[in-house]
């Protein structure tokens, strides 16, 4: 499945009742970091397709999602088992950081 999108409409399908894991990266476009991390994101959604759904919110599009998550810088990844969130990343990562944090739930 390739990298998904979400937004006020689509998080709570897609994320908050999803079974399984799910990866969201909440970044924005002016965030440096965060256009470093887009690439990794993009290959880690490739890399766990079928295993963990990634996906992204901007958090200028969607202040609400960022604000009910207590977003306060970013790039700040969080990850998700069956709705709950069960780790949070915050700042520029390798990609072997993020994809442990996956592999140890």
């Amino acid at each position: 499945m390739a990298l998904q999108h979400f937004d006020a409409d689509t998080f709570e399908s897609g994320v908050e009742k999803s079974k399984g894991l799910v990866l969201v990266d909440f970044w924005a476009q002016w965030c440096g970091p965060c256009k470093m991390l887009a690439p990794i994101i993009e290959e880690l959604a490739s890399d766990y397709d079928g295993k963990a759904v990634v996906g992204k919110v901007d958090i200028d599009e969607q202040q609400g999602l960022a604000s009910k998550y207590g977003i306060m810088s970013i790039p700040t990844l969080v990850l998700f088992k069956d709705g709950q969130e069960v780790n949070r990343l915050v700042g520029f990562l390798p990609k072997q950081k993020i994809a442990q944090m996956i592999e140890n739930v």
